[in-house]
């Protein structure tokens, strides 16, 4: 394995045995395996991949495709039946909530336990003790049983142990899904700090989001192989394809129009050459633009002022019950709104579009956050009867950037209120 690998997988599978009766066992174990009470599932079968040095590797697919089996093979949890596993660095896993804890230990004992297991010594621990009751935010409770936890509690305990222990491989599977929107910043400041110094990251989510993120690349899995490797707009397209059409990913793939040529919202001065976008473009974003005081593309928004955000889409296909949503965060990650024409429009008529028409969709609300730079998401989809089928999500598209006001600015107030319109549009984005 190369000095810059960090994790090689070859040929990797792994199959369960599965007995219908817990005597079957005893039965074949008596027939020194000449007859046979079992049947074989294969979880992984002929997977293979490299993940070098300051990467950070997202692990997707639907329940059953195998990624936590992966994951267990890939910290030696559980012993494969084919191939191999090579890991250069200290593997540090969080695989599952509180896994490794002892209930009847107090939260201090087992910082201390779990030190112990990844070869550190009490010495070494106490000079991390602090850190780790500072990172965890759970007071007292580090003194008293983690039987006694919340979720919450145990997560936070958890993850500040593991990312104090020096990781080299970080693991996480699905381990922050119940942490707060703080914590779960925190956490992914610390996730980026192990890439930043070299180090390597797998992260499992069903969070497209999370994933679009912070990876550099993504592995989706489907029946225990590897589907697509390649950038997360791609991946999450592929995976949302797994759900939207019965087929699979590939046949998903063919329907993606080529709008390079027709995505007006590229060329806007506010537009963020970093987004991230995703979806099977069924319905698709054109163009948006910020509006205040009539002016579009201000290269500043006053705060405390009526603001617009203004996006036009169009449909390829007919599409009913679409669902257009907006997201506003700081640069460091911190939700300051998040809203979509569902919950503003209420329950009645969903709205539609037919094939090949324009809609004009208008997000009015008054920022009153603190002054700076913000990132502006927005998006379409539609409610199906399995949940929310992604059309066209443009993650941080958008730059607003947000001042006081100065003495002479009119119509300020404190209000966060937020309403939509949708409109007709013409055939043609007039700018």
């Amino acid at each position: 394995m190369h000095s810059d690998v960090a994790i090689s997988v070859k040929n990797l599978t792994k199959t369960y045995r599965i007995f219908g009766h817990p005597g079957d066992r005893i039965k074949q174990a008596l027939t020194f395996g000449r007859m046979r009470f079992h049947r074989e599932f294969t979880a992984l079968k002929d997977v293979s991949f490299e993940i070098k040095k300051g990467e950070t590797v997202g692990i997707i697919g639907r329940n059953g495709a195998g990624k936590s089996t992966l994951l267990q093979l890939i910290c030696g949890i559980l012993k494969a039946t084919g191939g191999s596993v090579q890991v250069n660095g200290r593997i540090v896993a969080l695989l599952e909530l509180g896994a490794g804890f002892n209930p009847e230990f107090t939260g201090r004992e087992n910082v201390y336990f779990q030190g112990a297991l990844m070869g550190f010594t009490k010495a070494q621990m106490d000079k991390r003790f602090d850190e780790i009751t500072d990172f965890a935010e759970i007071g007292e409770f580090m003194e008293q049983p983690v039987r006694t936890y919340s979720s919450g509690m145990f997560v936070r305990l958890a993850f500040a142990t593991a990312m104090h222990l020096n990781p080299e491989v970080l693991v996480v599977d699905e381990a922050l899904a119940v942490g707060d929107a703080g914590f779960q910043k925190k956490c992914f400041d610390r996730i980026d700090s192990v890439r930043t110094r070299g180090g390597v990251v797998l992260l499992v989510s069903h969070s497209m989001e999370q994933i679009a993120h912070h990876c550099d690349r993504v592995i989706l899995l489907e029946g225990g192989t590897v589907v697509f490797t390649g950038k997360p707009p791609e991946a999450i397209h592929r995976y949302m394809g797994l759900f939207n059409d019965p087929r699979g990913q590939e046949q998903a793939s063919q329907r993606v129009p080529d709008l390079s040529t027709d995505d007006k919202l590229i060329h806007r001065p506010n537009y963020n050459p970093a987004e991230t976008r995703w979806g099977d473009r069924a319905c698709t974003i054109l163009d948006a633009c910020l509006v205040q005081n009539g002016i579009e593309d201000p290269p500043l928004v006053i705060l405390g002022a009526r603001t617009e955000i203004k996006l036009w889409s169009t449909c390829h296909f007919d599409s009913e019950k679409l669902v257009f949503g907006l997201a506003i965060k700081s640069r460091t990650g911190a939700m300051v709104l998040a809203t979509n024409s569902r919950f503003l429009l209420g329950p009645g008529e969903p709205l539609k579009q037919v094939a090949g028409s324009m809609l004009c969709t208008s997000f009015f609300f008054t920022p009153f956050f603190e002054p700076g730079d913000y990132l502006v998401s927005i998006g379409v989809t539609s409610e199906m009867g399995t949940g929310l089928v992604a059309h066209d999500r443009r993650y941080d598209s958008l730059i607003l950037n947000l001042r006081a006001p100065q003495p002479n600015d009119e119509n300020a107030n404190a209000s966060l209120s937020c309403r939509i319109d949708v409109i007709q549009a013409p055939a043609t984005i007039d700018r």
